[in-house]
């Protein structure tokens, strides 16, 4: 019987990738301020959440059509300890979030010939934690200077 290699272990994780729209959240909360406190974003149970602890790096990946926040990565930050079931029986996942001074917009990224290939991008319907691997992370890095918080 063949057994299938998940996508994503602890060794190949870079970064988390949660997403949000500003039709599911407000955006203008999450991004009001330096080093926003501790929040949570819903995750859906697989194996990646049972990866999830705590000093993890996390981007924020903005979706939609509003054009006050166009689609791309809005906030850096990392994880404040493993994912958890709250009181409202939803899997969260805790995080501190900073935004971004510019953001990185999906159109920069889909040119790029490293990060075009990011989950998010090849399938942005997918759910809640999306990933980067080390890899894509020292591009992003590299590539745009204010996501280097991580």
């Amino acid at each position: 019987m063949a057994t299938t290699t998940p996508a994503l272990t602890r060794e190949s994780l870079g970064a988390w990738l949660i997403k949000t729209s500003p039709g599911s959240t407000s955006v203008e909360d999450l991004l009001a301020g330096r080093r926003a406190a501790v929040t949570t974003r819903c995750v859906r149970r697989s194996y990646r959440t049972d990866l999830i602890e705590s000093d993890q790096p996390v981007l924020l990946w903005i979706s939609g059509r509003d054009r006050q926040h166009p689609p791309g990565i809005h906030a850096v930050g990392r994880t404040t300890g493993a994912a958890v079931v709250d009181r409202d029986g939803q899997l969260v996942m805790p995080v501190e979030l900073e935004p971004l001074s510019r953001p990185v917009p999906r159109a920069e990224l889909l040119a790029h010939p490293v990060l075009s290939q990011l989950e998010v991008l090849r399938m942005p319907a997918g759910s809640n934690p999306s990933f980067l691997t080390h890899r894509h992370l020292d591009e992003l890095r590299h590539g745009w200077p204010q996501a280097e918080a991580l």
